[in-house]
């Protein structure tokens, strides 16, 4: 099973980081309002980053490690 690490901007311009295993899945689950408390009352949101994760854990590392990043360095990390 591949994990996921992604990034999504949500309608309001602040940006959600979390982890799957389907990102098809996850960001139409996100846009239904069934995705994150967070996202519930921000949508639409748009996938602005993934990258893959070998395992459960590497992905939540990796995950805190984004989410530790400041807004800044999380536009670096979008832009490339």
């Amino acid at each position: 099973m591949a994990w996921h690490v992604y990034i999504i901007e949500c309608d309001d311009g602040s940006l959600y980081t979390g982890i799957t295993t389907d990102l098809t899945k996850r960001l139409a689950a996100h846009n239904a309002g069934r995705g994150a408390k967070y996202t519930k009352s921000r949508r639409p949101v748009q996938l602005r980053y993934s990258e893959a994760a070998q395992d459960r854990s590497h992905a939540s590392q990796r995950e805190y490690a984004i989410k530790s990043l400041s807004k800044s360095a999380k536009a670096k990390l979008i832009q490339g």
